[in-house]
């Protein structure tokens, strides 16, 4: 039975609404997903979230099972009783963690060796062992462990990674299906990968769709290549995807990055952008980004966008908020994660409205045209 409900797909484009129906509730699609890398949204409590109107959030399978640990959380029952979030949770496979933090990474068929960022220990994570971990922190969605690569790599490399992360696949739908047997009521997405070779991404995408896996995730972008190179590769893979199973691209946060997955027809992203940015000061608006740190705010007495509705807007003037920053007050991290995640929680719903009335492609050049005019500007 298919977790994935296709409601409506624009007549002009790819981009479509859906629903996924999973073990804690269903979440309409698209769907931008916080990051609670650590099992919490940073600076955020469970209520914010929720408030806000997320339905699901994401969670790090690389950092849960280096601090707590996953005997920590298996004693709490699962994930979910352990940081009190009764929606749903995806959790990532701790592959591009791997890549990106450890002090040392081996890739082998076995597995991927590496060193803690955390204390320099060493730990090898299999395909099995990323499973059995996300199964532990009973994970609504859970990633395989892939092979993340970099761009201009070989092809041959690209192969052999495209190869050990289909291979892995294969392991990691075992290691899941013994879970199930024992109640495990989680589901498992397999990844793409193939660099920027198009015949090896249309190889990777056929190993997907075989192994039927519930949803299918486009890995490899968005890790440093260009814009034009991100949009090619991002059209030639979703259009390789089966239109039963739901498409999840990951790592992706600004406006034009979301707005050109949902046009085609990617229902699912994430990425740390708006809570990592509201700690450095960043806002986003309707007009682009906002640096509350610059001083013309000094005695701005507006609000950081006239055109939202959240609370932050609703109460407080860029110049407290500019105040809140440079006094180095905690507050100022908690309003801005606020807003700039209110604000993207409200561009995709505005932008599920517009592919239901057939007009997402209007929208997304109406909304990109005023936020790429730039705050000054406003």
């Amino acid at each position: 039975m298919s977790i994935f409900s296709l409601f409506h797909t624009d007549s002009k484009c790819a981009a479509r609404t859906g629903t996924l129906h999973l073990a804690h509730g269903t979440v309409e699609t698209p769907v931008f997903m916080p990051v609670g890398t650590n099992g919490a949204v940073k600076a955020l409590t469970n209520d914010d979230i929720k408030t806000i109107g997320f339905d699901i959030i994401l969670s790090n399978t690389y950092h849960l099972y280096l601090r707590p640990g996953p005997d920590v959380i298996a004693a709490h029952g699962g994930l979910h009783q352990f940081n009190r979030w009764n929606r749903n949770i995806l959790t990532d496979s701790g592959g591009f963690q791997i890549f990106s933090l450890s002090q040392l990474c081996k890739i082998t068929e076995e597995g991927a060796r590496f060193r803690s960022h955390i204390d320099g220990s060493e730990h090898l994570l299999t395909p099995e062992k990323s499973a059995e971990i996300q199964c532990i922190l009973n994970s609504d969605i859970q990633m395989q462990l892939d092979v993340c690569t970099r761009p201009a790599i070989s092809r041959q490399e690209a192969l052999d990674a495209l190869l050990i992360t289909g291979r892995w696949l294969k392991r990691a739908q075992s290691t899941v299906a013994r879970a199930r047997d024992n109640g495990y009521k989680g589901e498992l997405f397999s990844i793409v990968q193939g660099n920027f070779y198009p015949d090896l991404r249309e190889a990777s995408a056929d190993l997907c769709a075989e192994a039927g896996t519930s949803g299918i995730a486009i890995g490899g972008l968005s890790v440093g290549e260009e814009w034009p190179v991100f949009c090619d590769f991002l059209s030639l893979t979703a259009r390789l995807l089966p239109a039963e199973k739901p498409r999840y691209v990951m790592g992706i946060g600004t406006p034009q990055y979301i707005l050109t997955a949902v046009e085609n027809g990617i229902d699912m992203f994430d990425c740390v952008l708006p809570t990592r940015v509201a700690r450095n000061g960043m806002a986003l608006t309707r007009y682009g980004p906002l640096s509350i740190k610059k001083e013309l705010y000094k005695f701005d007495e507006r609000s950081l966008d006239a055109g939202c509705s959240c609370p932050v807007c609703a109460q407080y003037s860029r110049s407290y908020l500019r105040h809140l920053f440079k006094s180095k007050e905690i507050l100022v991290c908690i309003l801005l994660s606020y807003h700039n995640l209110y604000f993207l929680h409200e561009m995709v719903c505005h932008a599920r409205h517009a592919i239901n009335k057939d007009r997402f492609l209007d929208f997304k050049k109406e909304f990109l045209v005023q936020y790429e005019r730039g705050v000054e500007n406003e």
